[in-house]
C-alpha cells in the first residue's frame, strides 16, 4: 500500500482537556509550535466550551492569537454553542468541530442532551459557520462501546454520520472513545458508515486503552480511510469515559505509516521532540511505544 495519509494532531485540545493540573498558556503555545515544526498541518488547537467544565481550554483565544491560527487553515477548534462560534470567528479560526455520539446515554452525560437534540442544536451553527467561510468537522463518539449502555451496533452510527454530513459537515471523525474495540469491530463500523457517507470524508479517532489503537488505525487505513486523528505522546483521556486512556500516539502512527510506505509529511524526530516537551514542561510523561523505544 502506498500513497499518503493526513494526520490530524489532537493533542493540544483532546489530549490536554482532561489534565488534572493547570497548564501554562505558554506551554500550550510551545507545544503547538513544536508540532508545526515537525510538519503537522492539521491540528486541534483548543476549544471554546464552558471554562467551568473544561478549565484547561479557557485560554484558547490567547493561544490561537499567539500561534497565528488566523493564517493556518488546518487549525481547528471545538465548539458547543453559538457563543463558541462567535469566539471562533472573532479569533479567525478557519475550521470548527462539533461533537455528538452514537449512544444517547453518552450524549446525555457529555453534552447534556440526546443525539437527536444535539443534531438539532448544531444544524444552525453549521449553517452559520459555512456562510462565514468556516469549514466544519463532525465528531461521533462511542462508535463501538458506551461506558453507560454497553456495546453500540454499527447500524446506530450510520444515521448520526449521515445527519452530520447532510447538515454540512465536510468531514466525519469516527471516535472509538473507550479504546476497547478490535479491528473487526472497527471494520464493521467503517463499512456500515461508508455505505452512506463517502469514505474520503471519514476520519479515524481511536483511543488506546487496550493497546489496540495502532491495529485499529491500520484497519481503517486498509479499508480506505485517509485521515487519522492522533495525539503526540499518547495524550488524552475523557472525563465522561471512566477507565479510558489517551488517544493513539501520533509518533506510533507515523512510525507505522512510514514503515508501510505511506507518506504523512511529518518528521518523526520532530514529533518525539514535541512529546519530550510535554514531559519536560507540562509534567505529562509520553506513553507511546516509539517514544519509549527511541527516547526512553
Amino acid at each position: 500500500m502506498t500513497g499518503s495519509v493526513t494526520l490530524v494532531e489532537v493533542g493540544p485540545r483532546d489530549g490536554l482537556q482532561a489534565c488534572k493540573h493547570p497548564i501554562a498558556t505558554a506551554a500550550r503555545i510551545g507545544l503547538i509550535e513544536r508540532l508545526r515544526k515537525a510538519g503537522v498541518k492539521r491540528m486541534e488547537v483548543g476549544s471554546f466550551v464552558s471554562p467551568k467544565h473544561v478549565p484547561r481550554m479557557a485560554d484558547t483565544g490567547e493561544v490561537m492569537d499567539a500561534v497565528g491560527s488566523r493564517a493556518e487553515p488546518g487549525d481547528m477548534v471545538l465548539i458547543a454553542n453559538a457563543r463558541g462560534l462567535e469566539q471562533v470567528i472573532a479569533h479567525g479560526a478557519r475550521t470548527i468541530a462539533v461533537f455528538t455520539a452514537a449512544s444517547d446515554a453518552f450524549a446525555q452525560k457529555n453534552i447534556g442532551c440526546t443525539i437527536a437534540a444535539s443534531l438539532e442544536r448544531f444544524a444552525p451553527l453549521v449553517e452559520t459557520a459555512r456562510a462565514a467561510g468556516v469549514a466544519v468537522r463532525g465528531y461521533i463518539s462511542t462508535i463501538t462501546d458506551c461506558p453507560y449502555s454497553g456495546e453500540v451496533a454499527p447500524e446506530a452510527v450510520v444515521p448520526v454520520a449521515r445527519s452530520l454530513m447532510e447538515m454540512g459537515c465536510g468531514e466525519i471523525s469516527l471516535g472509538e472513545t473507550l479504546g476497547r474495540a478490535t479491528p473487526c469491530r472497527i471494520a464493521a463500523v467503517i463499512e456500515a458508515v461508508a455505505a452512506h457517507v463517502p469514505i474520503e470524508a471519514l476520519a479515524a479517532h481511536f483511543h488506546d486503552t487496550y493497546g489496540m489503537g495502532v491495529a485499529n488505525v491500520w484497519e481503517a487505513v486498509r479499508l480506505g480511510v485517509r485521515t487519522v486523528d492522533a495525539a503526540v505522546g499518547g495524550l488524552g483521556g475523557c472525563p465522561f469515559a471512566p477507565g479510558a486512556t489517551g488517544n493513539v500516539a501520533s509518533e506510533d502512527i507515523v512510525y507505522l505509516l512510514h514503515g508501510q510506505g505511506i507518506e504523512t509529511g511529518i518528521d518523526l524526530d520532530g514529533l518525539l521532540d514535541a512529546a519530550a516537551y510535554c514531559g519536560d514542561t507540562m509534567g505529562i510523561a509520553p506513553v507511546s511505544r516509539v517514544f519509549k523505544a527511541r527516547r526512553g
